[in-house]
């Protein structure tokens, strides 16, 4: 049966860029980065605690992928204070944080404009 999610896949246009995106600004952390073609790098992240990770990756393709809403939701103890962090780091936000009887979220874009919701458990 399937139990979890690896990683789910972003499509980025420069690599090292990205990887610099996630790493230092969002903290997440390298879990593999090695040659896969003559293209592109493997690099795969993981994110805090979680077993879950994402992958820097652009499938041949995919390109038109790059800088869309991705689905992709990260969740923070701390919305407001995640989001305003970020913010002081350079993080663009499509929609600041807004709070709803289901809790809070807002969406930021990746450089690439790739877009994501952050929100709370």
């Amino acid at each position: 049966m399937i139990k979890a999610i690896k990683f789910v896949g972003v499509p980025v246009s420069d690599q090292q860029r990205a990887l610099d995106f996630y790493t230092k600004t969002l903290g997440f952390r390298v879990v593999t980065d090695q040659p896969f073609d003559d293209k592109q790098r493997w690099i795969e992240l993981g994110i805090g605690r979680s077993s879950s990770g994402l992958t820097l990756f652009t499938p041949d393709g995919h390109e038109n992928r790059i800088g869309t809403f991705t689905g992709i939701s990260f969740v923070a103890d701390d919305v407001m204070a995640t989001c305003k962090e970020l913010a002081e780091k350079g993080v663009t936000f499509i929609q600041g944080p807004e709070k709803a009887d289901w809790g809070t979220a807002a969406v930021f874009a990746d450089p690439d404009g790739n877009q994501f919701v952050i929100g709370s458990a």
